[in-house]
């Protein structure tokens, strides 16, 4: 029998399938036109069902349209009301929660995602919502593509952090934001001006390419002058899992914007996902549960952080912004080495650790080359084994730098809060020129700010930090994610400054383990004048092609 021919289905059933299954005959297809609360609560009953797929959709969801409201809930041609299938949904939801109830397991909540969009949030609340690394996927608008000197209503579009707006330090937060924009808006064209004359245009470089480049190393200069309270836009896809875990944390975080977050998040997702975020509703039991042991635990932890900031246990005085490894398994190479023979022999992982430990440096060097060496580009991941192998760096960078590689999810990391301690970036374009005490300048009134206003309302002062600031934070990442990471951020379109992080943790690797050498072979040492120029000219290159 043919793998197409394990379900038969009548004319009359292809009909109706096709319209929500990419093919009715292959054993391989893809579902379209259906709502997530039904993908999710479909291929909940499929993994305990003898039925396939298709089959079990027509017995389930088509046959029982009377329960489940199918026809309402899957109309999706421009006719039909939204708040016409928001009724359905609503009134079909004991049917869709009684099938996802049925299985217990919490990753039922993966079987079913949404796009969300966050306008005019904080760049600190984009933080915030990025932080919850598995199940989504963030995309932020960009301080190098976009001006943010933009004013709505006369006023620059930076958040109006509510405790703030009420408290005596309402005047001197507002001006001190409005000051620093000012600051980005007065710069963006002398600078320009003089980068444009610095790195004039080569002929054969199209004015579109050099423009954008010339655009982004100008911006790349000026963003660490934007506030922490910058808004900005993003988008997220995600899980029901993941919305529902980022939803109980941002309901318990102390700033009110993650808390307002939360709850407009939670009521709009549940237009369209609402059966995945039944438990994070405020009132939810389960999310009550997680409030009291996240405020206990978070109590607790900070007693016992206060002791270490007493007399007894002063600090190293180490403010300098860089990089530090500062620990790494010893076993690292061995474990590494025994893990990419594992998959081609039928010994224990133990046993080939006892024996890689037996064999000469030359002998460990072949099986990592094994694993290394046909790697033609950074695109072509390296095997596993390289994740048995972990560092732990910290970083003391600015935070425009903390937000780029933010984004790397595979790792873990976490940062302390903003302050203006630990001095600030500037960018080498303004040293020993005009604008450089004009920046300068900036940075100091806003430190002074930052640290009037820390006294009472520290959480709250860091919407009020610029982004040229350094903050501390540390990676905990295995040897393959550390390897993705950089050699893509030391790339030549790459931000200058998190490029510089990126070489020197490749570095700092290469020097305590030379072994795992071979494995940073795509990371770019050089450095660039107009690091995104050849990435431009190639977009270019291409479109001109195309047409």
């Amino acid at each position: 029998m043919l793998l197409e021919d394990y379900e038969e289905f009548t004319d009359s059933q292809r009909k109706v399938l096709e319209k929500y299954v990419t093919n009715t005959r292959s054993h391989v297809f893809a579902l379209r036109n259906l709502p997530e609360v039904i993908k999710g609560a479909l291929f909940s009953r499929y993994s305990r069902s003898s039925l396939g797929l298709r089959s079990l959709f027509l017995k389930e969801f088509i046959s029982n349209n009377e329960e489940s409201e199918f026809s309402s809930i899957a109309a999706v041609d421009d006719k039909t009301e939204p708040s016409a299938q928001l009724a359905a949904i609503k009134k079909a939801q004991s049917f869709y929660d009684r099938i996802l109830d049925g299985y217990g397991d919490d990753s039922i909540g993966e079987l079913g995602g949404a796009h969300l969009a966050l306008e005019n949030v904080s760049m600190l609340a984009a933080k915030a919502v990025e932080d919850s690394r598995l199940g989504g996927s963030p995309l932020e608008k960009s301080t190098r593509y976009i001006y943010f000197d933009q004013k709505v209503k006369g006023e620059h579009l930076f958040y109006r952090e509510p405790i703030l707006m009420t408290s005596a330090y309402r005047n001197l937060y507002v001006n001190t934001c409005n000051m620093l924009f000012e600051t980005y808006s007065r710069l963006i064209h002398p600078l320009t001006a003089m980068c444009e004359e610095k790195f004039p245009r080569d002929p054969n470089i199209s004015n579109v390419a050099y423009t954008a480049a010339l655009r982004a190393r100008v911006l790349d200069c000026l963003r660490g002058l934007l506030p922490a309270g910058a808004l900005t836009n993003m988008g997220v896809y995600g899980n029901g899992r993941f919305f529902d875990q980022l939803i109980h944390k941002l309901h318990c975080h102390n700033l009110a914007e993650m808390q307002d977050l939360g709850k407009k998040t939670h009521e709009e997702l549940s237009k369209v996902i609402p059966s995945f975020l039944r438990r994070s509703d405020l009132s939810h039991h389960t999310h009550q549960s997680y409030s009291a042991f996240y405020d206990a635990m978070q109590s607790e932890i900070q007693l016992l952080a206060d002791a270490c900031l007493g007399e007894d246990f002063p600090p190293s005085n180490d403010e300098q912004a860089g990089v530090r490894l500062i620990n790494r398994d010893p076993d690292g190479v061995i474990k590494v080495a025994a893990a990419l023979l594992f998959a081609h022999t039928n010994r224990s992982l133990q046993d080939l650790q006892a024996y890689c430990r037996q064999l000469s440096e030359e002998e460990i060097a072949r099986i990592l080359d094994a694993g290394a060496s046909a790697r033609e580009n950074r695109r072509q991941k390296s095997p596993r084994a390289l994740e048995h192998a972990e560092f732990t760096f910290e970083i003391t960078a600015d935070f425009g730098v903390y937000r780029d590689l933010h984004r790397h999810r595979t790792l873990t990391q976490e940062r302390q809060l903003l302050t203006c301690d630990y001095g600030f970036y500037t960018p080498p374009e303004i040293i020993g020129t005009p604008h450089e005490t004009l920046y300068s300048s900036a940075m100091h009134k806003a430190k002074e700010a930052f640290d009037t206003i820390a006294v009472s309302l520290p959480e709250e002062a860091q919407y009020a930090v610029p982004m040229a600031y350094n903050v501390r934070w540390y990676f905990h990442v295995n040897l393959r994610a550390l390897q993705w990471l950089c050699e893509l951020r030391s790339a030549p379109a790459g931000h200058p400054t998190y490029r510089l992080v990126a070489q020197a943790m490749a570095n700092q690797i290469s020097q305590a383990e030379p072994a795992f050498e071979r494995f940073f072979k795509f990371v770019d040492y050089e450095g660039y004048n107009m690091g995104r120029l050849g990435q431009e000219q190639r977009k270019m290159d291409k479109q001109q092609s195309e047409k």
